[in-house]
C-alpha cells in the first residue's frame, strides 16, 4: 500500500465514521493536495490551494490579534462547516461537515483523525 493510499484510507475511515462529515482533504503547506476524499463537485487542486492560503492568513490574523498559535479555523455557512487544522509542520487538514453535526463531537473526531494522520506523516 502506498503512502498516499494509506492517507486516503484514513480520510475515508474518518468520513465514513460520521454521517455528518462530508469530505476531507490533506494539504501540504504550499497548497498541494496530499490525499483527499471530497464531494465530486469540488475541485481538489483549488480546494488545496485555498486551504493552505486560509491557514496562512489565519495564522497572520492570530499574530496580529495577539491570540497565540491558531488551533483551528472554523467557517460556518448555511450549508455546513469547514474546519481547518494543522497536522504538524507537514500538512493541513480541511474537514467539511453538515450543519446537523454537533460541533463538540466534530472537534473531537477531528482531533482523533489528526492524531492518526500525524502518526502516518511522521
Amino acid at each position: 500500500m502506498t503512502y498516499t493510499s494509506m492517507l486516503e484510507e484514513e480520510l475515508q475511515n474518518f468520513i465514513y465514521s460520521s454521517a455528518d462529515v462530508q469530505g476531507a482533504i490533506l494539504v501540504s503547506p504550499d497548497g498541494l493536495a496530499i490525499a483527499s476524499v471530497l464531494p465530486t463537485e469540488m475541485d481538489k487542486e483549488r480546494t488545496a490551494a485555498m486551504s493552505a492560503s486560509m491557514l496562512s492568513l489565519g495564522e497572520q490574523i492570530g499574530r496580529e490579534l495577539v491570540r497565540g498559535n491558531i488551533d483551528r479555523i472554523f467557517v460556518e455557512g448555511e450549508k455546513g462547516y469547514g474546519v481547518l487544522v494543522g497536522c504538524g509542520e507537514e500538512a493541513v487538514l480541511l474537514v467539511l461537515a453538515s450543519t446537523t453535526i454537533k460541533q463538540g463531537l466534530l472537534f473531537l473526531e477531528i482531533k482523533r483523525a489528526v492524531a492518526k494522520i500525524t502518526s502516518l506523516l511522521g
